[in-house]
């Protein structure tokens, strides 16, 4: 009886010290930077077709995930909706682990070569925010 007792008192205790570990981890996580892009696209479909799905590719080599897509201009793109004022023809929402990753995205040559081809069927707006620590 004294060796169940002290199994499941073993048992007990290695569950709370794995579980402040975890905790104390997810604590010390840093939230991702978001990365906001407000799009005036002006050709949709040459847009969607000649820039958005191989920025995505580019994107996504570089470390990026694709958070919310909404608008115009094809490439996976969800229902947009205005709250307060005019809504954008096109909002893209990017999580990025680190500013240094969003940089090497936008330093890459073939970003440069990728925007001039969407400058030609789009004005681009963007700005990132630091997450909050959940």
């Amino acid at each position: 009886m004294d060796q169940r007792i002290a199994l499941g008192l073993t048992l007990l205790a290695g569950v709370a010290i794995g579980a402040t570990a975890i905790q104390g981890l997810h604590a010390q996580a840093k939230p991702p930077i978001y990365y906001v892009s407000e799009i005036d696209v002006s050709n949709p479909d040459a847009y969607g077709r000649e820039y958005a799905t191989n920025m995505q590719a580019l994107i996504k080599s570089h470390g990026g995930r694709q958070v919310a897509i909404g608008g115009a201009g094809g490439a996976g793109a969800a229902t947009l909706t205005a709250f307060d004022g005019a809504a954008p023809k096109r909002a893209v929402v990017q999580a990025w682990d680190s500013m240094e990753n969003i940089q090497g995205w936008r330093n890459d040559p073939k970003f440069r070569e990728l925007r001039q081809i969407g400058e030609k069927y789009a004005k681009f707006r963007a700005f990132s925010i630091d997450g909050v620590a959940q």
